[in-house]
């Protein structure tokens, strides 16, 4: 069986593995924050939440049954070598439970904070049920020959597809509002972060093995982390670049998404007060 060769690219790759862990992680902490402190919804893009659920539920299933199942990682010795280590870290394990939590602590939030007028496209449902409907017939055929490495690769591959798409509803409800107030940029600097040595991990373990094969045996931890870099730098242009925040647009925005939730008859009421304020103030010029 393989074994690492070098004590300190095994360090490396152990720090590099939990400081992505932690990363990703706290970067889902920064949008539940904002979501309470504003209690409010508003701008965080519903079909993102959904789609980010998929696939992280995707990659629990890849990265836990690689982990812990000596009867998938004996597929996948036999199909990439004994000499081969398995590309999966305790790290990644630790971080898709944690982040299937969390998004879904976050779909919570949005039954019980105001959202305004937004909701889940039909596309996302669809391109949902779909992705899911496959996944189920794929287990079906795998059921039959065991081939239970295909089918963990198969939800490897949906979590590369959607993390692909995810991104692209909320950049395109950025460019849409010409704000990225709602959105959290603690959460894309995190992300970012995690994506980078994530990638340096998996570097370092080619380096001591000597060897790609860590590489193509887990093409979706490769792909994730380059299009979670070059999602992220998208989101940090619209953030600093494009759509700078503003205070007034800020105003702006908690005005028009709080103001409907006000009592109807307290609003009345101020209104009658202003009102009598003003005819005081005009009999007293009068006079």
């Amino acid at each position: 069986m393989s074994s690492w060769h070098s004590l300190p690219l095994e360090v490396t790759y152990e720090v590099l593995g939990w400081v992505a862990f932690f990363s990703w992680s706290l970067s889902f902490y920064p949008q539940v924050l904002l979501n309470y402190h504003r209690k409010s919804v508003v701008g965080l893009n519903f079909d993102f939440l959904v789609l980010n659920l998929t696939k992280h539920s995707s990659y629990l299933v890849y990265n836990a049954c690689l982990y812990f199942s000596p009867a998938i990682q004996r597929q996948y010795h036999e199909k990439y070598g004994y000499n081969e280590m398995i590309p999966v870290a305790l790290n990644d394990v630790a971080f898709s439970v944690h982040a299937v939590l969390l998004t879904g602590f976050t779909t919570f939030q949005v039954f019980i904070y105001e959202r305004g007028g937004q909701r889940v496209s039909k596309t996302c449902i669809a391109i949902t049920a779909v992705v899911w409907i496959f996944a189920a017939v794929c287990f079906f055929v795998a059921l039959g020959n065991h081939s239970w490495l295909w089918l963990i690769s198969i939800f490897n591959s949906i979590q590369v597809f959607m993390t692909a798409i995810k991104y692209i509803p909320q950049a395109a409800m950025n460019f849409a509002r010409k704000s990225t107030v709602g959105w959290s940029i603690g959460n894309i600097l995190l992300d970012l972060l995690g994506g980078i040595t994530n990638f340096g991990q998996m570097g370092v373990q080619s380096i001591d093995q000597r060897s790609l094969v860590n590489f193509y045996g887990n093409i979706g931890k490769i792909l994730l982390s380059l299009e979670v870099v070059v999602f992220d730098l998208l989101f940090i242009i619209q953030h600093y670049v494009l759509y700078p925040a503003r205070k007034e647009r800020r105003d702006i925005v908690n005005v028009e998404h709080v103001t409907p939730l006000l009592n109807p008859s307290l609003t009345i009421d101020v209104a009658e007060d202003d009102a009598r304020s003003t005819n005081t103030k005009s009999a007293s010029s009068d006079a």
